[in-house]
């Protein structure tokens, strides 16, 4: 295999494998979004559940509307945030899949120039292994037709 080709392909899969490790990076990024995104929401509902444990037993005593109001609307409040928490969630997760596919094709493409670069030297080596059974061979042929003719010279001589 000629340098330049070798170079060449060296260049392309160095780049790719510049392209998939960024592409790892990113993944990354991406799980550990996810998993904050997951953590606060888990956070939230604990929140959510305690609170409402907390203000039933509130209820339980004669009171003012006031209270039920209040309840209401921090509840509608913290249903809000954890609604869009939720989008959030679905949107890390999105971005999760997205990266892994982004992953993937990126770590086809280095295992497809390594294979091409693998298939490229192991053609170059069979082809210099013929080269060099044919140099040997015509040697060898050289060496038995000097042997044949000079023991012909020999006898035309005696």
């Amino acid at each position: 295999m000629n340098t330049a080709d070798t170079q060449t392909l060296q260049m392309l899969l160095e780049r790719e494998e510049g392209d998939r490790d960024t592409a790892m990076i990113a993944l990354r990024q991406a799980e550990r979004h996810l998993a904050r995104v997951d953590q606060q929401m888990t956070q939230f509902e604990s929140y959510r559940a305690e609170y409402v444990t907390r203000w039933q037993g509130e209820f339980q005593h004669p009171g003012g509307i006031e209270i039920l109001h209040c309840y209401r609307s921090f509840m509608q409040r913290l249903d809000d945030a954890m609604g869009q928490l939720t989008a959030q969630q679905v949107h890390a997760q999105a971005s999760v899949r997205r990266c892994q596919a982004l992953l993937l094709e990126a770590e086809t493409r280095v295992a497809a120039i390594r294979k091409l670069i693998e298939r490229r030297v192991e053609s170059h080596e069979r082809l210099e292994r013929r080269r060099e059974q044919k140099h040997t061979d015509e040697i060898a042929q050289r060496a038995a037709w000097m042997g044949g003719n000079a023991g012909v010279s020999l006898g035309a001589l005696g």
